[in-house]
């Protein structure tokens, strides 16, 4: 079968190539799933950079979620079907076929279009356990930046769904434009002067309890300006590539605590009756249409490296994604 592999860590638009590969077999409890899309995510791309908190051996297959078409049954498996359609996630899955546990396939009604489904069980799922973890309710405010990426489109229509008011935070003015075709409201650009009174205005001075940060650098100082007394900023990502910036004013006069969130730390502490209840309540957003996720362009595996260079590139309407 055929496969994108690298067999150096390096640039993804470098390293990456297309290869020949055995098709796996499934093996009792497992599924073997033929591959329909799957989206570049930040993490897939550092690991191939090797400068993520995984580094698999040598050579590799990337890609990490994806949908596909359930194509062979291991013994033992019951509760699915040859040609149903799933979402699934695992290592390696940039391959035609992919062996996978079967209680990571997920079945998708024909309401969740592939284009949602592939990205369903990654960062969606990331956003359920950090809006758990937020630990806020109804009439509460919270701010994020990256508000236009996979975990923030969610995070906004999951804690609408909740009745949690959230900002959202964009780098460029048209990105809140970007936000409000997809319906999510309270967005901010941070490329204009004075963006933070128009959060206040937002909130009508409401106090913000939480503040989410994907940006790193200056961007976490600036954030955590908007945050009221006893506030908490949790640090989810480093997409600028730089340190924490924090100011003493921001930490000490706040009274103000920061930590981490990694969703592979915290998977592991979902039972498996809450990870049904949250895989359940994401397909219900997106069945309803209060989940969008966009694919802005899907590359075949021949042009992989030309995909992760366009992942890169700021100002998309969506993912970028690998199709066989």
């Amino acid at each position: 079968m055929r496969a994108v592999i690298y067999e150096r860590f390096g640039n993804p638009a470098e390293v990456l190539h297309l290869g020949e590969m055995d098709r796996p077999e499934p093996g009792p409890g497992q599924v073997r799933i033929r591959l329909i899309l799957s989206p570049i995510h930040n993490h897939d791309l550092s690991t191939i950079a090797g400068t993520y908190g995984y580094k698999p051996p040598l050579p590799a297959v990337p890609g990490t979620e994806a949908l596909g078409v359930v194509d062979a049954l291991g013994e033992g498996v019951s509760h699915l079907a040859v040609g149903q359609r799933v979402a699934f996630n695992g290592l390696g899955l940039w391959a035609e076929y992919a062996v996978v546990d079967a209680q990571r396939a997920v079945p998708l009604p024909d309401s969740v279009s592939d284009e949602i489904g592939c990205q369903l069980l990654s960062m969606p799922m990331s956003a359920v356990m950090l809006l758990d973890d937020l630990d806020v309710g109804p009439g509460d405010w919270i701010i994020q930046n990256t508000a236009n990426g996979a975990v923030g489109k969610t995070l906004a229509g999951l804690a609408r769904a909740r009745g949690v008011n959230v900002v959202n935070l964009v780098r460029r003015d048209a990105g809140v434009a970007e936000l409000e075709a997809l319906g999510i409201a309270n967005g901010v650009s941070t490329e204009s002067e004075g963006w933070q009174e128009r959060v206040k205005a937002i909130t009508g001075g409401a106090p913000i309890v939480r503040a989410v940060d994907s940006v790193a650098g200056e961007a976490a100082d600036q954030i955590m300006s908007t945050l009221a007394e006893g506030g908490v900023l949790v640090s989810f990502g480093a997409m600028s590539g730089k340190p924490l910036v924090i100011s003493p004013a921001n930490l000490l006069f706040k009274q103000a605590t920061v930590r981490g969130f990694w969703g592979q730390k915290r998977a592991p502490l979902l039972t498996p009756e809450r990870r049904v209840e949250m895989v359940g309540e994401l397909i219900a957003l997106a069945a309803s249409g209060g989940l969008q996720l966009p694919i802005a362009q899907a590359f075949d595996f021949e042009h992989a490296g030309e995909a992760a260079a366009a992942s890169a590139v700021p100002g998309r309407p969506g993912k970028i994604a690998i199709k066989p």
